[in-house]
């Protein structure tokens, strides 16, 4: 009897978790998953190597060291600050971000070459990063009360399970109409994410190609985003991450733009 009572109260907690999950509605979902991918952790640090691929297989690299901290709950403040290794012609380059619930964010370069940090328009929040296939958007996410969110169905992608989103942007001079994102129902990582033109026709590819565990989060360590029209590839991929290592909010000022601490880029 006692073992029947246990697993009686076993199977009910599994039914209720699963009715929590399905219950959920698309922004609530697209919540989770911004939390579970742009907000894990007090703070991170990365070191990342980004793969611009062209048509004909041709790969220019990018490293570049990624400092993140949050304030607040996920969807809140959040701030990144961003250093490049190589190549030659973006070497010491650094970018920055002041990302705001609710408004867009504030967004900085700094170019040395000709010494000088460059404030990036709100408009160019869809221009492309460095020259890869992901915008400057993409790195830091984008606000979710930008977009009206509907599930439209359930699909497995390889071993995951996932609620399929399509999200609607409010703004018309945004250059695609929707996104489809595939939400994974136990990471609520974006697995996978289709971008639609203005004639609803996919141009755009985003994919969760590896995913690890780091200090108990798990965490897209390789992903890339693919243009179906230039046939253009940009891969991103995570050398080193870790979580909770104590970023000082002095870091993200424009004197460290220009002369950022050893101690954080190395």
């Amino acid at each position: 009897m006692k073992k029947f009572l246990i697993l009686t109260a076993v199977l009910f907690a599994a039914m209720m978790v699963s009715s929590n999950v399905h219950a959920m509605n698309a922004e609530e979902i697209m919540k989770k998953s911004q939390a579970s991918f742009l907000y894990p952790g007090a703070d991170l640090k990365a070191r990342v190597m980004m793969k611009l691929i062209s048509k004909g297989g041709q790969e220019r690299v990018r490293e570049m060291m990624m400092l993140r901290k949050n304030y607040g709950q996920p969807g809140g403040e959040q701030k990144y600050f961003m250093y490049f290794f190589q190549p030659a012609d973006v070497r010491n380059m650094t970018f920055m971000v002041y990302k705001y619930p609710g408004k867009d964010a504030d967004r900085w370069l700094f170019v040395p070459a000709i010494n000088m940090v460059r404030r990036i328009a709100a408009q160019d929040k869809r221009s492309s990063f460095v020259g890869s296939d992901f915008t400057y958007e993409d790195i830091s996410g984008r606000n979710l009360d930008d977009d009206t969110h509907a599930v439209v169905k359930e699909e497995k992608i390889g071993d995951h399970d996932c609620t399929v989103i399509k999200s609607t942007p409010k703004a018309a001079e945004m250059e695609y109409s929707y996104k489809l994102s595939w939400i994974d129902k136990t990471t609520f990582l974006p697995i996978k994410e289709e971008y639609y033109d203005k004639k609803s026709e996919l141009y755009r590819v985003f994919s969760a190609d590896e995913i690890k565990d780091v200090k108990g989060h798990p965490t897209i360590t390789k992903r890339s985003m693919k243009n179906l029209l230039s046939g253009h590839m940009t891969e991103v991929s995570f050398l080193k991450a870790d979580y909770n290592v104590g970023i000082e909010d002095s870091l993200f000022t424009e004197r460290y733009l220009k002369q950022p601490p050893k101690r954080w880029i190395e």
